[in-house]
């Protein structure tokens, strides 16, 4: 096992420094407010309250606290529902303001990295058209998917270099009665996480202190435009990104370190397309064995919708083949509603998941048993027609 904790211990005791003026790209900020000045576009402000975070290179980047407007992620809808209604269940478990959109549509990030059948003004496009659906909402947006984000963070950088896109998709918003308007920050949810997390650890029910974690940070998080992606010195001294390990720490959680932290889910997006038997290999031999066999943990955290979906349903045709698997993995969102007392499946949706959790449940002490009877009793409501659809008030029966 490799000495996680005594490499987070020394760390703490370092000040680390970057600056931001030798970053290998300019400061977004400045552009997007010159080209505001001139008429460009129009820019979304952060609101307050917000919390301020150190970005790779030093820079700051806000972090809304609420009024936010949740960009889900189709992927996430479609098999892990509880990742987002845990994200929702934290914001009403802190009492804050969010808006859960009906008029945001997918990005386009599936085209763009799966099949290179779209172009860059149809993308863009789409981007903007929800950016601007949120401005007129008034909330801000907050980013579900990290290939949604990164997908983003890609077209605002090609919109801030090329005056020529930015007046096609003019033309095309225009024709949908909508403004050009882009947010000060693109910002991911885990990111909210990240800045929240002692807010969230004032909530915890559950102890947490005899947990192990692993974690495995999203490529399309930390590698794409990976200038923006939150780091802090407490975590490895601010060379590896602080996100889900911070949160897992606030909530005692020991988070151990394992060799192959930097290789991708297996996901791959056009991988899981075209080479679906060599991405369940990956994700199996290349992540969950190295885990199992270095650090030994009780369950794998990311915070992504296809690493979630990928090391999870991974494990179920490696077991048939002998693997050194089965072990339980969810998003932060998930793990941070669980440890507040969220229900395991009427929040979390955990039945949704492929690799057995109900011995990590046991661990931290809730029942599985009876949860899931109360889950059967739920929807049995919904069976026999007395409910139409399970509310936020049976979820805190």
């Amino acid at each position: 096992m490799i000495p996680h904790q005594a490499i987070l211990n020394k760390a703490k005791d370092r000040t680390f420094t970057r600056d931001p003026d030798i970053a290998p790209n300019e400061d977004y900020h400045d552009i997007l407010d010159r080209l505001e000045a001139e008429g460009e576009w129009e820019v979304q402000r952060v609101p307050e309250p917000y919390i301020e975070v150190q970005t790779k290179f030093g820079r700051t980047k806000k972090i809304p606290v609420e009024h936010t407007w949740h960009h889900k992620s189709c992927g996430q809808c479609g098999h892990i529902p509880g990742y987002s209604t845990s994200v929702f269940w934290l914001n009403r478990k802190l009492g804050l303001d969010y808006h859960d959109p009906t008029d945001q549509t997918s990005c386009t990030a599936w085209n763009y990295y799966a099949s290179a059948t779209s172009n860059a003004a149809a993308q863009a496009a789409v981007a903007m058209r929800n950016f601007s659906a949120a401005a007129e909402s008034t909330y801000f947006p907050i980013i579900h998917c990290a290939t949604s984000f990164g997908h983003y963070k890609e077209t605002r950088e090609q919109l801030i270099h090329s005056p020529e896109l930015r007046a096609e998709v003019r033309g095309i918003l225009a024709k949908l009665g909508k403004k050009l308007v882009i947010p000060e920050e693109i910002v991911h949810y885990s990111e909210w996480v990240h800045a929240m997390r002692d807010r969230i650890a004032e909530h915890q029910k559950y102890d947490m202190s005899h947990i192990a974690a692993t974690i495995h940070p999203a490529c399309h998080y930390h590698k794409l435009v990976g200038e923006d992606a939150i780091y802090a010195p407490e975590v490895y001294g601010a060379h590896r990104t602080a996100i889900i390990t911070s949160m897992l720490q606030s909530l005692g959680i020991d988070v151990r370190d394992y060799s192959t932290w930097y290789d991708c889910c297996g996901f791959g997006f056009r991988h899981i397309l075209v080479s679906r038997d060599f991405s369940r290999s990956f994700a199996v031999q290349r992540k969950i064995e190295v885990m199992m066999e270095e650090a030994n943990p009780d369950v794998l955290v990311t915070h992504d919708t296809g690493c979630v979906t990928t090391l999870d349903q991974s494990q179920f045709a490696a077991k048939a083949h002998d693997k050194n698997v089965g072990l339980p993995v969810m998003s932060d969102s998930q793990l941070a509603a669980l440890a507040l007392g969220a229900h395991p499946y009427k929040v979390l949706q955990l039945h949704w998941h492929s690799t057995p959790n109900q011995e990590f449940l046991a661990k931290i002490g809730i029942d599985h048993e009876k949860a899931w009877a109360e889950f059967e009793t739920a929807t049995e409501k919904l069976k026999s027609g007395e409910k139409q659809a399970l509310t936020w008030e049976d979820c805190d029966e």
